[in-house]
């Protein structure tokens, strides 16, 4: 009995683990990736593509996992484990390089006078202690002055001068200048910047104006390639379905907007009874006498009218 078909048919289900390719696979074990650079068979590609990306795929696994099998192991609770090793593939920044930092004053001027800049030491050699110190800080050489057992006084000082304060407060002074420059330095680089921010919030105001300014609001006009989508404002639907509290809080406060939109409507047009002024009346009907005359006159009217309809009779 000829078996030879059977085993072919069943070694072709079982292929080599052994990738062999024109073009080795570049297999980079640190991002768990496989690059194939080998060029595509066109006709493989037209005749059956399912079965062409397949063998692709599993070409590339198989590399892969040759590739992980080939890495030193321990051994865990879990089980054998790897540690991956650093990867080589390149990776693009996920982020934009930073912005360089505005130059401060003195980098402007130093730039325009040609000085090169140079990195001071922290440490000086002191000739009387023949020894390394610091050059500033504790025990630093710009407190020498400061620090020195005698110290050489003009002819013209004060009775009270007091030389080891008029060195410190030197060192101060310098020191608060050289914080007062930082800080103008700050503000100058900040200063900038917010201009910048601001152009291009003008700039982006400018072109959403202009986009919009055709009869079509701008829908059929031609696309630049890189221009950004303009915002809009989004308007926001309550839910359809919502708890019957909900849908009764939201009718209660429909209801005492519309309530108080009546009442300010009321205050600002007036009632019917603050149509008319009543001291105005009162002022033209008792021609600026006022009321109380204006009351004395319609009660002595009264009276007399009683006597003349008793004099009738």
């Amino acid at each position: 009995m000829d078996v030879s078909n059977l085993l072919a048919a069943q070694t072709a289900k079982f292929q080599s683990v052994a990738v062999e390719k024109d073009t080795p696979l570049d297999v980079d074990a640190g991002f768990l990736t496989v690059t194939d650079l080998n060029p595509i068979d066109e006709g493989s590609y037209r005749s059956n593509l399912e079965e062409f990306l397949k063998s692709t795929a599993r070409d590339g696994i198989q590399a892969l996992i040759a590739a992980l099998y080939e890495l030193p192991t321990e051994s865990s609770v879990d089980g054998p484990v790897t540690k991956l090793p650093p990867p080589t593939t390149q990776l693009p920044r996920a982020k934009p390089l930073p912005k360089p930092k505005p130059p401060t004053k003195w980098e402007r001027f130093a730039a325009a006078k040609g000085i090169q800049k140079k990195r001071r030491d922290k440490k000086v050699w002191d000739e009387e202690k023949q020894e390394w110190v610091n050059r500033w800080g504790r025990d630093g050489k710009n407190k020498e002055t400061e620090d020195q057992w005698i110290h050489e006084v003009k002819a013209n000082a004060d009775v009270d001068f007091d030389p080891v304060q008029a060195a410190r407060d030197e060192r101060k002074s310098r020191v608060a200048k050289n914080e007062r420059q930082r800080l103008q330095n700050l503000a100058r680089a900040q200063a900038a910047q917010g201009e910048r921010e601001q152009r291009k919030i003008e700039l982006e105001k400018t072109l959403a104006a202009t986009r919009t300014s055709t009869a079509s609001m701008g829908k059929f006009d031609r696309k630049l390639e890189g221009d950004k989508k303009m915002r809009g404002m989004k308007r926001k639907f309550d839910p359809t379905e919502m708890s019957a509290e909900k849908e009764k809080q939201t009718s209660l406060a429909v209801l005492s907007q519309l309530d108080g939109d009546a009442k300010r409507a009321k205050i600002d047009k007036g009632t019917g009874d603050e149509v008319v002024n009543v001291r105005k009346a009162i002022r033209a009907v008792s021609k600026g006498k006022g009321g109380v005359v204006l009351g004395r006159e319609q009660r002595k009217g009264s009276k007399d009218s009683g006597k003349g309809k008793r004099g009738k009779r």
